[in-house]
């Protein structure tokens, strides 16, 4: 009766909202939920999983930062969900796809931010030039192969969060890495089969509610940004052009209201979503201020530098390791807990929690622990191996 209901109130939607029971389903069917819909049922597998609880302690900007007021993963991924779903709500858009999505988008994110994701990257592809990091890719592996959840019925222990194809590729296709793009639109002729080998970067989303979040990405983190700045004393309002200041507002606050009106005014009734010109313009330059004023600062480059470090000594140690390991005695292994093979039977654990066998690559899982770490446990990791 329920999940009757759930579908009728999404007749309401707008004609271009997804609708639960056009979705494309998971890659292991399920029954249904009696009272949730399949995407509402999406976001909750993401808000209870663990690799989304360790969001609030890795870096949105700042590393590690003692100040509480400085953003953190999680309260980026809370505010992309909270502007997503105003505008979805004014658009008609299914919102609990929008949620989902939004709080799935950088649930693969590594420890110390994008400068963690590069190094990360770097420190793989000199073991295998085949294989990279990056991190809405490895967030689509995080919900379809690392992360786990507690259920009666055990579906499949390799299969992860097992979420529909519109929210996967919703995850997958949020980075909008071009600053100048502001015209999105669905591309309904994706390829299910290919959602790994795709280059999502390149084309559009595969639903108008991934379009939302891959806009409001950009919008979220450019004026929070600025404000941790201004915090920290790194630079002030005013160091942004007046130009940018009167077209977009002054603060994180007017910048977000400003962007968002702008948005909803160009989308509603279109099949885009879509802002203005001139709004887009500012948004890219105000992108650009922030990248040599914040990104490029050398406060943050001083820092960059340490944790590029951190991230290179535990994978060259923890590659070290792994090719030691000897799977069929993992077991004894992951009890032992001396000093001089503590490092493998961390290893050792983790490879039985995520039903890793031989055939999987060493680089591979090296990479899957250090992605999961939190900035703090991955300083301590550190520090326990390389400190006398």
């Amino acid at each position: 009766m329920w999940s009757d209901i759930r579908l009728r109130q999404e007749e309401q939607l707008s004609p271009i909202a997804a609708k639960s029971d056009k979705s494309l389903g998971r890659k292991i069917p399920e029954e249904p939920c009696h009272i949730r819909s399949i995407y509402e049922r999406d976001a909750d597998r993401i808000l209870y999983s663990e690799d989304f609880r360790r969001l609030r302690h890795k870096t949105q900007v700042f590393f590690n930062a003692k100040n509480d007021h400085i953003c953190t993963r999680m309260e980026h991924v809370l505010y992309v969900n909270a502007i997503s779903n105003t505008i979805g709500r004014t658009l008609g858009l299914n919102q609990d796809l929008i949620t989902a999505i939004a709080l799935g988008h950088d649930i693969g994110h590594a420890p110390f931010g994008h400068s963690g994701e590069r190094a990360l990257s770097r420190c793989v592809k000199a073991v295998n030039p085949e294989l990279s990091f990056r991190h809405e890719y490895h967030s689509l592996r995080v919900v379809d192969r690392l992360s786990t959840r507690i259920s009666h019925e055990k579906i499949n222990e390799k299969c992860g969060l097992n979420l529909t194809y519109e929210v996967r590729d919703g995850i997958v296709s949020h980075c909008g890495e071009n600053y100048d793009e502001y015209i999105l639109t669905a591309d309904k002729n994706k390829d299910p089969e290919k959602i790994y080998i795709t280059e999502h970067r390149d084309c559009m989303p595969y639903t108008m509610e991934a379009c939302v979040v891959r806009l409001v990405d950009k919008i979220a983190y450019v004026g929070r940004d600025i404000e941790d700045a201004v915090r920290a004393k790194m630079v002030d309002y005013k160091d942004i052009s007046q130009e940018i200041r009167t077209e977009l507002g002054e603060t994180n606050g007017k910048i977000i209201s400003t962007l968002v009106e702008d948005i909803i005014e160009n989308s509603f009734g279109t099949e885009y979503i879509q802002l203005s010109k001139a709004k887009a313009q500012a948004l890219s330059e105000m992108i650009k201020t922030n990248n040599k004023l914040i990104y490029g600062a050398p406060m943050i480059k001083r820092y960059e530098n340490s944790t590029n470090n951190v991230v290179e000594g535990l994978f060259e140690k923890l590659y070290e390791q792994i090719c030691r390991i000897d799977y069929s005695d993992l077991k004894k292994l992951a009890a032992r807990q001396h000093y001089d093979n503590k490092i493998q039977s961390k290893l050792a654990e983790y490879i039985i929690d995520k039903n890793y066998d031989a055939q999987d690559l060493p680089e591979q899982i090296v990479v899957d622990y250090i992605a999961g770490m939190t900035d703090g446990y991955a300083l301590k990791t550190f520090e326990d191996m390389y400190w006398i």
